[in-house]
């Protein structure tokens, strides 16, 4: 039963997402989603990794940035206090404060320990109030986890499964990737085929930073060492600069999360952004910090609970490896690869900020 023959705009198909599958578009976009899914579980099978089933109820705060969605049973009417004024957790259903995931990774490092080479893909969640094209409170998203890693092993992993996914989508999906090209972007399938035979640029994020700041184009965000680089940054390098995905390393540890492993000098971790053109950042990653005295001195910097990290400190307390792991989201790389330019029409039921009907 297709949808009234009228044309509709994206923005007008978003209030009606019940019936927005109707449309040419969504479909198409349903297809290709459906094609991404499938590949990933392909190209990870094909390497001999193991799909682990991480949790989506958690206590832990993967990225320590406290944007997180509680899950609660208690009466909001009512809320059990303690005589110091504070919530009783101790009356959750858990027994204490639960949340939704905001990713899989410290899980699926347990069984990488085990494994070798794992990953998990499933929902995620973020309680950020970013009301954006490029931001969703609930998205899919793949993370593998590989032990015996380093940093340049952990990118060309990554480097590889773009290529991988970006071959698969105009093979199986050549006739959607056509009509995108037809009504949405006409540079698509061009982009995918230039991504294919291109090589990566591997950049230290010093370099990116001395390139940006020599730059003749004005940037609205100010450029420096010690500030993350925003989308403006990112495209200026992989689209102009480049003219190819660039793998940037090695970031300030100021602006990166506490289990990336920090370098040798002291100021920057083992950290990764993969950068394509058109879209800017599609992922992210780092070596792990597997060395227990160091990751629980970042802790004790940071002011992290260890008792809540307890059985994630106890991963290397009892003998760990080198590892290495990135995250890709699923709605991110459907933007890129069908120039679908708002993340809410890559998802069936987007969730945002003050959005979720259905």
């Amino acid at each position: 039963y297709p949808i009234s023959p009228k044309y509709h705009t994206l923005e007008y198909l978003r209030e009606h997402a019940h019936l927005r599958s109707r449309t040419n578009v969504i479909g198409a976009v349903t297809r290709v989603r459906h094609c991404l899914s499938t590949a990933i579980h392909r190209f990870f099978h094909e390497r001999g990794f193991y799909w682990i089933h991480t949790p989506i109820i958690t206590s832990s705060d993967c990225e320590g940035a406290g944007q997180m969605l509680r899950v609660t049973t208690l009466d909001l009417a009512k809320v059990p206090l303690k005589p110091d004024g504070k919530v009783d957790f101790n009356q959750e259903f858990f027994g204490r404060e639960a949340f939704l995931t905001v990713s899989g990774q410290l899980n699926v490092e347990s069984y990488c320990e085990a494994l070798t080479k794992v990953y998990t893909f499933g929902p995620t969640f973020r309680a950020e109030n970013s009301n954006t094209s490029r931001h969703l409170a609930e998205f899919w998203m793949v993370e593998p986890e590989i032990a015996f890693a380093d940093l340049k092993d952990n990118a060309k992993l990554a480097a590889d499964m773009i290529r991988y996914l970006a071959k698969i989508v105009i093979e199986e999906r050549q006739d959607d990737m056509e009509f995108f090209a037809e009504r949405i972007d006409k540079d698509c399938i061009k982009r995918l085929e230039h991504i294919i035979a291109s090589e990566f640029v591997y950049m230290e994020y010093g370099d990116a930073i001395t390139h940006l700041q020599r730059a003749k184009k004005k940037f609205e965000f100010p450029v420096r060492w010690g500030l993350d680089l925003q989308s403006e940054h990112e495209r200026y390098l992989t689209e102009e600069l480049i003219n190819a995905p660039v793998i940037l390393m090695n970031y300030p540890k100021e602006i990166k999360s506490f289990y990336m492993r920090i370098n040798d000098d002291g100021k920057t971790v083992a950290a990764m952004d993969v950068l394509v053109p058109g879209i800017g950042e599609i992922i992210g990653g780092s070596q792990r910090e597997e060395r227990y005295d160091v990751i629980s001195a970042r802790m004790d910097e940071l002011g992290l609970d260890k008792e809540i990290y307890k059985w994630y400190l106890d991963l290397r307390r009892y003998g760990t490896v080198p590892h290495a792991g990135f995250g890709l989201g699923l709605e991110r790389m459907i933007m890129y690869v069908t120039g679908i330019q708002n993340i809410r029409d890559t998802i069936p039921f987007p969730r945002t900020s003050r959005h979720a009907d259905y």
